[in-house]
């Protein structure tokens, strides 16, 4: 064989050695905290988990369930997940630095949680203060629910025998009369409320002053709001409050990585949330308003990439 016959054959294996096998985008494994049954939380971040399998090629994506907001950031801060979904208000003493490799950063804020306060609809309850002494669940442990509940509780000085239940149990038992009332903070429409229609109807309680009474305690996180009165139906509207929610992710999680997974959240937003009212809530816009959180670098790349 000639020498030049001999280069050209060597060409391709050079070639290969040289430049070797494209790097993967994602990690072997990328975990998503979620949410407890019932909760939208736990639909949403499931589908979410399916949508960035099919985009992360060669990445193991796992949905994790969990008991919502207060332990997806504790388990971020720890490195046990890489992305996680929480309520704003619950993101507190976490490392909020976008260069700060054991911090939290956010991917992008989604759509926004109302505080539901579901009694039966015979209950004698017609005010927050009437749940004093009474059996009331405040979600599972370590929940947005549980954080939120029990904060507006202490704050208006009302003492009530708080239980702590994933949101279809704290259904199950109010249908059941087991527990005087349930406190969810979660998106509309939530199962644990939906599911309570067909049987003993449900009341809201109205919750004007007390929105208004956290908004002026905890400037930020917190907005007066009225769940619409076509989500539950016979429920009627109700004045509540609203926080929004973030998808977080480690700061250490590769900009690379974060970059599909923003992608994958804000162009197939209804796919990830079908059946939900919350997807003409996720878009670009409103996506970077992360209140005091930063964005990820990965996630600030993408979105600067969409406005060119």
């Amino acid at each position: 064989m000639s020498r030049r016959a001999l280069l050209l054959s060597a060409l391709p294996a050079l070639t290969s050695v040289a430049c070797g096998p494209a790097d993967p985008v994602g990690p072997e494994s990328l975990v998503l905290a979620t949410g407890p049954d019932g909760a939208v939380f736990r639909e949403i971040g499931a589908a979410l988990a399916s949508a960035l399998a099919e985009n992360l090629p060669g990445t193991r994506v796992t949905a994790r369930q969990t008991g919502a907001s207060v332990e997806n950031v504790r388990l971020l801060k720890e490195g046990a997940v890489h992305l996680g979904l929480s309520s704003l208000d619950a993101i507190v003493d976490t490392p909020l630095s976008d260069s700060d490799p054991a911090g939290v950063s956010a991917v992008g804020r989604l759509y926004d949680s109302f505080l539901q306060v579901v009694v039966p609809g015979d209950s004698p309850v017609r005010r927050l203060a009437d749940l004093a002494g009474l059996r009331v669940s405040l979600g599972p442990v370590e929940s947005g629910s549980e954080f939120t509940g029990t904060r507006l509780l202490d704050l208006l000085g009302i003492r009530a025998q708080g239980l702590r239940m994933a949101h279809d149990e704290a259904s199950r038992r109010l249908a059941a009369g087991a527990i005087d009332a349930a406190v969810l903070l979660t998106g509309i429409p939530t199962p644990a409320v939906s599911t309570l229609l067909g049987g003993r109807p449900p009341r809201l309680l109205d919750l004007p002053d007390e929105a208004e009474a956290l908004a002026r305690a905890y400037p930020g996180p917190y907005v007066p709001a009225t769940i619409p009165a076509t989500t539950y139906g016979p429920l009627g509207p109700c004045r509540t409050l609203a926080v929004p929610n973030l998808l977080l992710a480690r700061t250490a999680l590769a900009e690379d990585a974060v970059e599909v997974v923003t992608r994958t959240v804000f162009t197939e937003s209804e796919r990830i949330v079908a059946g939900h009212p919350e997807a003409s809530r996720i878009n670009v816009r409103t996506g970077i308003a992360t209140g005091q959180v930063p964005l990820h670098r990965g996630a600030a790349r993408w979105f600067r990439e969409v406005k060119r």
